[in-house]
């Protein structure tokens, strides 16, 4: 039946819609964060006491708007595909952590844990043949 039929050949531009929609998303929802200053930062960054880091607030803040804001841009790309997802993986992890903390419900942290998720799975995937990665570090020819 043409419905369960295997469709593995449009793997490439699947991902390709998935990195572009998610990374376009993270990347608006990062950059008020970006933006936001110092202060913003601080705020953002105070999560990090949660996993025993309670020094720098303004730093840990702006690398988490920075993996949002330009980690979704070099997703939606797919370019250094794998680190931009470890990066977005961590402070996905740690916007979990801080909304279960809070005693936030599920309804709260739900996108956070989601997108770890997401991310997480795509890292071993790896940004398809639609990639900047995929031009300027092509994988190595099979030879079997």
């Amino acid at each position: 039946m043409a419905l369960f039929e295997n469709r593995y050949r449009t793997h490439d531009f699947g991902l390709l819609a998935l990195r572009v929609g998610i990374g376009v998303m993270f990347t608006i929802h990062g950059y008020p964060k970006l933006t936001g200053g110092p202060e913003a930062w601080a705020q953002v960054g105070g999560a990090m006491k949660l996993v025993g880091l309670d020094f720098a607030p303004a730093f840990w803040g702006f690398l988490a708007a920075a993996a949002e804001a330009v980690g979704g841009q070099l997703i939606a790309i797919g370019l250094f595909f794998r680190w931009a997802c470890a990066l977005l993986l961590v402070t996905m992890v740690v916007a979990t952590i801080m909304h279960l903390s809070s005693g936030h419900d599920f309804n709260t942290y739900s996108h956070a844990l989601e997108a770890a998720f997401l991310f997480f799975g795509l890292a071993f995937t790896g940004p398809g043949k639609y990639s900047v990665d995929q031009l300027l570090f092509p994988a190595p020819r099979r030879l079997y």
